[in-house]
């Protein structure tokens, strides 16, 4: 049986160089689904099936941590590989909290993301070289995860909002892409704001980068 997967990547170019690698490189995996964001996938999870998403972090709409959360949330046997430009602890323990199962950077090599891939789809944890450094250094230990004090936590709608607040779409733009009122929208930027006690553009948009809500 062969081991489906859905790429998600906002960039054709990478899905189409991640497929053509895969299909060339190991005759047991096969690509079933490409999307270019976090709610595309989620879509595709409630449509169709697939053993592994490869999920780009930096997507607009819905970024891969995001969707992440909301597939093992769905599906608690859900499988994530993230392959990330990013190879910073706060994205590995980001994405790892999130319910990933494996994290790999972009420059990995295909043998690397074929190891990753069968690895996961055998109920293992995978991280590339580049970054299983961080599970030596304990960054999961509860001693070395602080918690923003004083900060209440934001829902996920929340954050989905704060995402494209970040991204430069206006309070009418996050109203159509999320089909809510326009006061719905100002309701969630208003309590953002007063939750991280934050009240400007550009701190909330330097907030959402720090957390790995966007990346920009």
């Amino acid at each position: 049986m062969s081991i489906k997967i859905v790429i998600a990547d906002d960039h054709a170019v990478v899905r189409d160089g991640i497929k053509a690698l895969i299909e060339r490189k190991s005759k047991d995996i096969s690509i079933v689904g490409e999307v270019s964001n976090g709610k595309e996938a989620i879509d595709f999870a409630k449509k169709g099936k697939a053993d592994i998403y490869i999920m780009d972090i930096s997507m607009p709409i819905l970024n891969g941590i995001e969707a992440t959360q909301k597939l093992v949330k769905k599906d608690q046997d859900a499988k994530v590989i993230i392959l990330s430009m990013y190879d910073d602890r706060m994205s590995v323990e980001k994405s790892l909290k999130a319910g990933a199962k494996g994290f790999i950077v972009k420059t990995s090599n295909i043998e690397q993301i074929i190891k990753a891939i069968k690895e996961v789809q055998e109920g293992k944890f995978y991280l590339c070289p580049k970054v299983s450094k961080y599970i030596v250094q304990g960054f999961l230990s509860k001693s070395g995860h602080k918690k923003n004090r004083g900060k209440a936590e934001l829902t996920p709608k929340e954050k989905e909002v704060l995402q494209l607040i970040a991204e430069g779409y206006s309070s009418k733009e996050i109203a159509k892409e999320f089909e809510l009122s326009l006061n719905t929208v100002h309701v969630h930027r208003n309590n953002i704001m007063r939750k991280l006690d934050i009240h400007k553009q550009a701190d909330l948009i330097r907030y959402a980068i720090k957390e790995g809500i966007a990346h920009l």
